[in-house]
């Protein structure tokens, strides 16, 4: 059994303003070719496939057309698709009894009574079954009714007792499509700007993979960065395109899995995709930079970085001339390194509150109330006195 896994979609996604909707049709067309040439069994979606909880129409329209085109493919291409931590249970389940009798399998929220359970797809090969279970995003409050004499702590502990609940047969060759932030002791997991960091004390978000050891393997979305998480079958296929500054160096992919019989390790292959417009960075002398001979990549998303000691006549202005796409401008000098060992110095003397206070007027440019300060340092105050 061969299978597509693919996650973090992000449709409606915008680069500082910089519409990808013309990029994300590309890459969608890149899928379907692939599709059609190593023609998979299913397709799996790991989360995130809207970019907002609330999507705006053309982005609904974009993921039709990809669901279409997916459909038109022969033989037939079933696909599994989760909700991720950006996505609306209830948008994303709107029309799933309808989808799912065209083989689109969704599933939404993590079982919250007795008598659900994760939602399970079996398909058959030459060497029995293959069983696909869908646990979109889950928090530990999802689950808190389900299991009413547990202690629920952390997003480990939900996903742990929603596993075991389900009481795998590890007889079968099982596939589990999880969005979380998985991790292992001692394997550093590379993470970007572009992800949305779950804002957790004490890394409550953080999950072991050793809650996945029922399963041969574990399709992830959430981090951007295509890896695998110490073992080589608990994969991130990464998203598709490339969503921050920070994923420069990313090679973007579409991991295919190819299943033997059980007790054989599967061949997993990263089939590259390649984006309309890259992103880069660019830094040097504003000279160098404007003079370089890059017109080939012209149309990349670029941040910048200038280097001269004295900001340049109409930095701004001639940097734009050149470049389309220009994310930031960044300047690296003398000047702005004391400014930031300054600033970094100050930070470490600031208290949480303190810099929560500090970095919401930089937000927002406007300090906060009265009011609004002393309910928060209210907040600041019981949140030390849970963690100690």
């Amino acid at each position: 059994m061969k299978i597509f896994h693919i996650s973090d979609l992000h449709i409606g996604k915008q680069l500082n303003y910089y519409s990808l909707k013309e990029n994300q049709k590309d890459i969608f067309r890149q899928i379907i070719e692939m599709m059609r040439e190593h023609k998979p069994d299913v397709l799996i979606i790991a989360g995130d496939i809207f970019d907002k909880s609330m999507p705006s129409g053309e982005s609904y329209t974009l993921f039709d057309e990809f669901l279409n085109d997916v459909s038109k493919l022969t033989p037939a291409v079933p696909v599994c698709l989760i909700a991720g931590n950006h996505d609306s249970p209830e948008r994303l389940n709107y029309a799933s009894t309808f989808l799912e009798r065209h083989q689109i399998y969704i599933s939404v929220m993590p079982p919250q009574k007795e008598e659900e359970h994760l939602k399970k797809i079996v398909f058959e090969d030459e060497f029995g079954a293959v069983n696909i279970y869908l646990l979109p995003f889950t928090k530990p409050g999802y689950v808190r009714n389900l299991f009413k004499d547990q202690d629920i702590p952390d997003y480990e502990t939900a996903v742990r007792l929603l596993i075991e609940r389900e009481e795998i047969d590890r007889s079968q060759r099982n596939v589990i499509v999880s969005h979380q932030f998985y991790q292992s002791q001692g394997w550093e997991t590379a993470t970007c700007d572009s992800e949305q960091v779950l804002l957790s004390v004490g890394g409550l978000d953080r999950i072991d993979i050793s809650v996945l050891k029922d399963f041969d393997y574990a399709a992830l979305g959430h981090l951007h960065g295509p890896q695998k998480i110490k073992e080589n079958h608990i994969r991130y296929s990464g998203s598709p395109l490339k969503y921050s500054v920070s994923e420069e160096k990313h090679k973007k992919s579409v991991s295919m899995i190819t299943f033997g019989e059980k007790g054989k390790e599967a061949v997993i292959e990263l089939l590259p995709l390649c984006p309309m417009q890259d992103i880069r960075r660019v830094r040097g002398s504003l000279e160098d930079i404007l003079e370089s001979n890059s017109e080939e990549r012209i149309q990349d998303f670029v941040s910048v970085t200038v280097t001269d000691e004295a900001e340049p006549y109409r930095m701004k202005e001639q940097l734009r001339e050149k470049y389309e796409y220009l994310l930031e401008i960044r300047v690296d000098n003398a000047r702005t390194r004391e400014r930031l060992s300054f600033s970094e110095e100050e930070m470490k003397k600031m208290t949480p509150f303190e810099a929560f206070v500090s970095f919401y007027e930089d937000m927002n440019k406007v300090p906060l109330s009265d009011e609004e300060e002393k309910l928060m340092s209210k907040v600041f105050d019981e949140l030390m006195e849970e963690t100690q």
